[in-house]
């Protein structure tokens, strides 16, 4: 049987950035690439692809419409759940927990970071809600590189970002015959961390 692969001497965090930083390396496309769970007004789960844009001590944070579908969710149930998956690397982070906006500023910050056509895209888009004909949208894009011609774009006030709060951080690294290594840290009520091994 494999030596265990996954540190359990350090916090989760430092782990996750680890990963993350081999991902960079080892991912062709997009390795911050991250399916987030939410909890819809009926109970039901709903799942979709984000980008993470930062792991700290303070938490996992991603950056989204704030009339999105998911946003309207995590205003109704700010619980979710985030699965980074990286095929290469045959590893696996769960991380479950809350969600609470970022401060104006931080979201300023990271939206001045974007390229102009991300920026444009943010105002002209109404995430979520139903599109007609792409012509619509086109039409959008274009009225609104028109307002901001010749100068910067702004953050819209309904674009932002959330940060999740893990209480749970599970890693999984793939073994031969599925017999695969899980290890799952657990936030203790001092902001310590607990761990235990998993059965594949």
């Amino acid at each position: 049987m494999a030596a265990v692969n996954i540190p359990t001497h350090q916090d989760p965090i430092t782990t996750t950035r680890q990963w993350l930083d081999a991902a960079a390396e080892g991912e062709a496309f997009n390795p911050t690439a991250t399916a987030l769970a939410t909890i819809g007004s009926d109970g039901a789960p709903s799942v979709r692809m984000v980008l993470l844009k930062d792991v700290d001590s303070a938490g996992f944070t991603f950056y989204t419409n704030l009339r999105s579908r998911k946003a309207r969710e995590l205003e109704s149930d700010p619980r979710a759940a985030l699965c980074l998956y990286w095929k290469s690397l045959r590893r696996q982070i769960r991380i479950e927990g809350a969600t609470s906006l970022v401060s104006a500023q931080e979201a300023d910050a990271y939206f001045a970071t974007r390229e102009r056509g991300s920026q444009i895209g943010a105002w002209a888009s109404q995430q979520s809600e139903i599109l007609e004909v792409r012509a619509d949208l086109e039409a959008a894009v274009a009225q609104t590189e028109g307002r901001f011609a010749g100068g910067e774009v702004p953050r819209p006030d309904f674009w932002s970002g959330y940060r999740l709060v893990p209480t749970l951080i599970e890693f999984w690294w793939e073994l031969p015959s599925r017999l695969h290594e899980r290890v799952e840290f657990s936030r203790e009520t001092d902001g310590t961390w607990d761990h235990r091994l998993l059965q594949p």
